[in-house]
């Protein structure tokens, strides 16, 4: 998600940093890598390409131009042809896995191509392309500041065609994602207008003062047009359906299974889970509240979640209190010598950028950018809007209390997403590396959080702490949560009730986190079911693992080397480990 860079012409992007010359396979996949960035200098920015073939990547916005996007659906295509082609038996273990990465990637494109066609109908693609653009240059150091102000000055000069583009394509939205833009339209304008430009030198204020006033007339426009003109027509079904979503799922997680099995494993799951926390919660609810004699489930773990979430932050120490947790965490990794820490030190605990808040209500990580691992790494944490009415900003820091809070820092951070970003940012040779990283396996990458956070308890993280067990517990019922609503919501017409209902009364989550969940789940497809599959895949590659080691098993070792291969699909993992 977060990128930084040192500038490098493209042929060094091929060439550096390899010991030996790439195999034909590996040739294969940095021409799809690097063209398919081309078609978005705003992620390749993000990603660490800042030049291809002779164009200036870090200069230039996206184009969704019909015939942009109809050159790009002519190279998936082609380059599909090309794979298949191939005969994967004749391919090394490594090569057929990246094979695989390759084809459903193209597979994924093609399909919103041919039949999502997100960019005739989400305004949010626009809004988060756009200030991902403009914020990548200002907050990754990938050349001295002067030249970074000078290329986002050059891409403010292009904003009105960008959104005049967006505008033209934009037929019908619903009206959830027409409300997310506008509010991540505010993000950006502010970025414009109040971030950056505070950040300007003294010899680029008239240059940036002229691009911007051009570009915030322009980025107002689309704002009033969101509201006024595409609120209106907002007759486009933010569910995939059935045919489209089974599709997406089989390419984005890459794990066997289709969604009906997952569906259904994840609510057997939601009963067992339950029971656990009533054991768990019961010594405590003796202890909290002595002169109740209480056996019901739903009230006992509810009053012991209630009375736990009493102990959180304010608003004002918040993102103090995430900065305590990443360094407790990480010294509790080094005493118990889990894996073996990233040696670089670049990660930063930083808000999340406001134009990415309609889907990180709460915080995510962005690492550091594949072609230039030796930047930063951030750890976003959302904070609570000075504005909020005391009673929502209560129930979002009662959600993220004291125990929550470290587990969200151990997902999003250490051990979990930044150092998984680390390893991954090892992986050679480098053809393998940028692919997995850039087109890798999102239930690997989730999953790995989510097993990592298991892990720390599983080790005496906290002392064993029954409040912290619970509230994971909480959270693995929120994981089983995710999964469900995601494709209940997406492929069978599940209400928005229904969804809250289960949030709330079945998986005990605050109102506002169950809102946030609902509206991320109308935002993304197939996303949420990751930390589930790849959780569960997680734990059966270990368990294959140490049967297969035996007496020479130890958890430091397989974390080392699963981790050392990057974001592989999570059903071959296992063999390349052997």
């Amino acid at each position: 998600m977060s990128r930084l860079s040192l500038a490098l012409a493209p042929v060094l992007l091929l060439t550096s940093c390899r010991q030996d010359p790439p195999s034909d396979f590996g040739k294969l996949s940095d021409e799809f890598v690097y063209t398919n960035l081309s078609f978005s200098p705003s992620g390749a920015t993000a990603a660490g390409l800042h030049e291809y073939n002779n164009r200036n990547l870090d200069e230039m916005l996206d184009d969704f131009s019909p015939a942009a996007l109809d050159k790009q659906h002519k190279f998936h295509e082609s380059f599909r042809n090309r794979l298949n082609a191939l005969k994967p038996d004749a391919l090394a273990a490594e090569d057929r896995a990246d094979l695989r990465i390759l084809q459903d990637e193209i597979s994924l494109s093609l399909l919103d191509l041919d039949q999502i066609h997100m960019p005739l109908h989400n305004p949010t693609l626009y809004v988060e392309t756009l200030g991902n653009a403009l914020f990548s240059p200002y907050v990754l150091e990938y050349a001295p500041k002067p030249k970074r102000m000078r290329d986002i000055v050059a891409r403010l000069k292009q904003v009105p065609a960008f959104l005049d583009q967006a505008s033209l394509n934009l037929q019908s939205s619903p009206d959830i994602w027409t409300k997310v833009a506008v509010e991540e339209g505010e993000g950006n304008i502010a970025l414009v207008d109040k971030t950056i430009r505070a950040e300007i030198p003294g010899d680029l204020k008239q240059a940036y003062s002229q691009a911007a006033r051009s570009a915030l007339d322009s980025m107002q426009k689309f704002q009033n047009y969101l509201k006024t003109s595409l609120s209106v027509r907002n007759n486009w079904d933010w569910r995939l359906g059935h045919d489209r979503y089974v599709q997406k799922f089989r390419y984005t997680l890459e794990i066997g299974d289709d969604a009906d099995t997952v569906l259904s494993n994840a609510e057997k799951d939601l009963s067992r889970v339950r029971s656990r926390m009533f054991e768990i919660a019961q010594p405590l609810h003796r202890k909290m509240f002595p002169n109740e004699a209480v056996n019901d489930q739903d009230k006992v773990i509810r009053e012991v979640l209630d009375k736990i979430a009493e102990r959180h932050a304010t608003p004002a120490s918040y993102m103090e209190e995430a900065g305590k947790d990443l360094r407790e965490a990480t010294d509790f990794v080094r005493a118990k010598h889990l894996l073996t820490l990233p040696a670089r030190s670049n990660l930063q605990v930083i808000p999340t950028p406001e134009f990415m808040r309609g889907i990180y209500s709460v915080g995510g990580f962005s690492p550091a950018p594949t072609l230039e691992p030796q930047l930063g790494a951030f750890y976003w944490v959302t904070p609570i809007p000075q504005d909020w009415p005391k009673q929502r900003a209560e129930s979002k820091l009662r959600e993220y209390n004291f125990y929550k809070l470290k587990l969200l820092t151990m997902h999003e951070a250490i051990p979990g997403h930044y150092v998984q970003g680390e390893f991954a940012n090892d992986v050679q040779p480098k053809s393998r590396r940028v692919l997995r990283a850039i087109s890798g396996n999102g239930p690997y990458v989730e999953g790995w959080a989510q097993y990592a956070t298991q892990m720390m308890l599983d080790e005496g993280f906290l002392d064993h702490s029954p409040e912290l067990a619970l509230t994971f517990a909480k959270e693995e019922l929120r994981v089983l949560a995710n999964a469900i609503i995601d494709v209940r919501l997406q492929m069978l017409n599940m209400s928005d009730q229904e969804a809250l209902d289960l949030m709330e009364k079945q998986t005990f989550q605050e109102r506002e986190e169950a809102e946030g969940k609902l509206q991320r789940a109308k935002l993304s497809s197939c996303q949420l079911p990751m930390y589930f599959v790849g959780w569960r895949s997680w734990l059966q590659v270990r368990e294959g693992y140490k049967k297969m080691k035996g007496a020479a098993y130890t958890l430091a070792d397989f974390n080392d080397k699963a981790l050392a291969q990057g974001a592989v699909p999570l059903a071959v993992l296992g063999q390349l480990l052997e």
